[in-house]
């Protein structure tokens, strides 16, 4: 999972510490050996040989001092440590920013990265090269999390407060919306709550069918009308259907539409005014990269979308639409989809993703 997104972090790190190592030491030809450093020496006139027969006596302090002297000067304080500069990780940081780009990686998110890690390593002193290994590590740790890390809903706490909680699930054909909804059901069920599906998606007689196969396997309760019906009426008597039954969690299906039908976005806003929804969840597929952020961006301005789903996380090498698309839409993710079973399903947490391309 984000194999290629993990390379490409690992390779970055590998090559700062190279730069920042190889500029740190002189070459061979500029090294200095302490015998070759002394001055020659000069005859000594006789005046000069009687004064110097005679010894000084020497403080510790002078011996202390001259011997910070020594460990100060020269090459020996160089390795000591070594401030990184601007030349030092510039080629790299362009290099880093054109293979986040060839990962799908959103060019805003890409430049926000880079420029983290340039603010975290210019000016750095470090000492030696596994320091430096380490400190750009975590520096870029620190960039990745700090994208990822988007305020917004708290879908535990969310089924705490609300009975029935209503969610609307929006999105595109093609992404596995439908099955991602049979999965959150299952979900919801691990947790001891009582689930019911609204086969809102009217527009086809397929995706009804396909919706109560879903709940039929699970023991779900689920509502659907005939096809054409009105999917607002749908939804609304799945919440009616919920509150006198004492259900827990009101999943509506849509219809997967593109973001530019107008028409089909309509209805789904007629969808939100008629059931007034708690969370309304974009589902969207992680292997389109920055067409997922496109639909997403376009879904948030039809109907306002207040968190995301991102399918087929498992077969995902890129990973660009994970890293990308909470912060450019600012919602967070709260699932992924990581299999085709009804468990294959996890709470998406900033802290894993790091995890999972920084080990």
């Amino acid at each position: 999972m984000f194999e290629s997104l993990k390379k490409k972090f690992t390779e970055t790190v590998g090559k700062i510490t190279e730069k920042v190592s190889g500029a740190e030491a002189p070459s061979e030809d500029e090294k200095v050996s302490p015998e070759d450093s002394r001055p020659e020496p000069v005859a000594a006139t006789e005046t000069e040989k009687t004064e110097s027969e005679t010894p000084i006596p020497e403080s510790e302090d002078d011996k202390t001092d001259d011997r910070s002297d020594e460990e100060g000067s020269g090459f020996l304080s160089f390795f000591r440590e070594k401030k990184i500069s601007e030349k030092d990780v510039e080629d790299v940081l362009w290099e880093l920013e054109m293979a986040l780009l060839e990962s799908d990686v959103a060019l805003e998110v890409a430049e926000r990265i880079v420029e983290e890690l340039r603010e975290e390593l210019v000016g750095k002193k470090v000492k030696r090269s596994t320091e430096i290994s380490d400190y750009t590590r975590e520096a870029l740790k620190k960039a990745v999390m700090d994208v990822l890390s988007v305020d917004g809903v708290k879908i535990r706490e969310l089924v705490e407060k609300r009975k029935p909680l209503v969610i609307m699930f929006v999105g595109i054909n093609g992404t596995g919306k439908t099955t991602t909804i049979a999965k959150v059901a299952r979900y919801f069920m691990r947790m001891g709550l009582e689930p019911v599906m609204a086969a809102a998606d009217t527009f086809r007689a397929g995706a009804i069918e396909q919706i109560h196969e879903h709940a039929d396997k699970l023991g779900v309760k689920i509502i659907s009308h005939r096809k054409g019906a009105d999917p607002a009426a749908v939804a609304f008597d799945a919440v009616s259907h919920a509150k006198a039954q004492g259900k827990d969690v009101v999943l509506i299906d849509t219809a997967g539409r593109m973001q530019t039908n107008v028409n089909l976005m309509d209805e789904m806003a007629k969808i939100k005014r008629v059931v007034k929804p708690d969370l309304i969840v974009f589902v969207g597929d992680a292997l389109t990269g920055n067409d997922a952020i496109e639909q997403a961006t376009k879904f948030d301005e039809a109907v306002g979308i207040d968190a995301v789903i991102l399918t087929k996380a498992d077969a995902d090498a890129r990973g660009g639409a994970a890293l990308s698309i909470g912060y450019m839409i600012r919602k967070p993710i709260i699932f992924i989809g990581t299999g085709q079973g009804y468990d294959d399903i996890m709470e998406f947490q900033p802290e894993w993703m790091v995890n999972q391309l920084f080990t």
